[in-house]
């Protein structure tokens, strides 16, 4: 099956510098309906009506935060989109910011219409920084056209910690603060940003605005399957052929991606999601890839037969111990404990006991933890655990 292009579907079609050439290819149009032709509750109902989900990784439909932060009192109300992605293995954003940024910046505003906040902020990533002026000039662009006005759009750099991915923690950030997950209740769309109502979606699900807006929600809710509307961009890398950014009509076949598209030969995992995803075996390769199976921000990363399980969840639970943000205890030192326990494993020092306060702490952070980052991150060795528990025996010290 073809690649669907929605989101990508002005990369490598337009120059990215020249908004006149996004211009020539129906941008901003989508806008103009949205201000002429449309209320904000009427653009709601419509985002609604798609059954868009936020592409971020958690999936909230979009249409119901957006009304959240559209009837939440007060006059004051701000746009956030999340540019972060800091999620290991995902680079989808950096080639939409690079390929299309007016795009993103008509979702942005079209956003601001719905909700009437007149305030919004691109939270771009440290590692990005190359891109900033790219950004900067596409905004300056965009203003110097009037479709900004009534409308201030700033960009904001990131931290460089991958926690600030975390909504409530990228919103400590651009407030000057320590990124670190906050309590909810309240949650963002009554008491965001600087406690005001706020949305905060990743580029990704902006980019899916302006479409929506122009041909209509029937016409987005048609693809995918029923819990799971329209297309997803994934970033694939790691034991593939042609590894790069895909954009695929939800529900298709893990199979299609990576072994037809990324040319995959000799698999024996696929890690999707990132540090905090899925790991699913070969057996498992035709798995759709759907929010009601296996998604999350869209990062695909491929082991062949010569990849050690063990090294791989090791590795990555080194990781989520260096950037846990250390606000609670069970991440805090639940993701030490799991790295530690995990080395000896890998060295061959492991026991059967182990194994089994593995799958106990395991239950216990994704119970305890205050955010997605604790939750999610006993994912891997949860997974590993039921599809190659024999390495982990095989391991074990005699």
């Amino acid at each position: 099956m073809p690649q669907q292009r929605i989101v990508l579907k002005n990369c490598d079609v337009i120059d990215p510098e020249r908004i006149e050439s996004c211009l020539e290819n129906g941008g901003f149009q989508a806008l103009a309906k949205a201000r002429g032709e449309m209320t904000p509750e009427q653009i709601t109902d419509e985002i609604k009506a798609s059954g868009l989900r936020g592409r971020g990784g958690a999936g909230f439909p979009c249409g119901i935060k957006w009304e959240g932060a559209r009837t939440a009192p007060g006059d004051e109300k701000y746009v956030i989109c999340n540019a972060d992605e800091g999620e290991v293995g995902t680079f989808k954003d950096r080639y939409i910011l690079e390929k299309d940024p007016y795009t993103l910046i008509e979702g942005i505003l079209i956003a601001g219409r719905a909700i009437g906040a007149k305030q919004g902020y691109i939270y771009l990533r440290a590692e990005y920084h190359f891109l900033l002026q790219h950004l900067q000039n596409a905004v300056a662009q965009a203003r110097e056209k009037g479709f900004l006005d009534g409308f201030n759009l700033e960009i904001r750099e990131g931290a460089g910690a991958y926690i600030c991915g975390e909504e409530s923690a990228l919103m400590d950030s651009i407030e000057g603060k320590r990124g670190e997950a906050r309590y909810r209740p309240p949650f963002p769309t009554t008491s965001g940003l600087w406690g005001k109502p706020t949305i905060i979606n990743n580029v990704e699900t902006l980019m899916n605005i302006p479409q929506i807006v122009l041909n209509g929600a029937d016409w987005f809710s048609q693809m995918g399957t029923e819990r799971s509307k329209g297309t997803k961009v994934f970033s694939v890398c790691g034991d593939v052929e042609k590894p790069g950014v895909y954009e695929m009509v939800l529900g298709s076949p893990l199979r299609e991606l990576v072994e037809e598209l990324a040319m995959a030969k000799g698999v024996k995992l696929v890690q999707i999601g990132g540090a905090t995803g899925r790991l699913l075996p070969c057996a498992q390769i035709d798995t759709p890839l759907a929010f009601e199976a296996v998604l999350g921000a869209g990062a695909v990363t491929v082991y062949n037969e010569s990849r050690d399980v063990i090294d791989i969840v090791h590795r990555t639970m080194e990781f989520l111990a260096e950037e846990s943000c250390g606000k609670c205890t069970p991440c805090r030192q639940g993701t030490e404990v799991m790295a530690e326990v995990l080395g000896k494993f890998h060295r061959g020092e492991g026991s059967l006991k182990e194994l089994r306060n593995l799958e106990d702490l395991s239950s216990a952070m994704m119970l305890s933890s205050l955010c997605g980052l604790g939750q999610a991150a006993p994912n891997s060795v949860m997974d590993s655990l039921q599809h190659f528990r024999a390495e982990y025996e095989s391991r074990v010290a005699k």
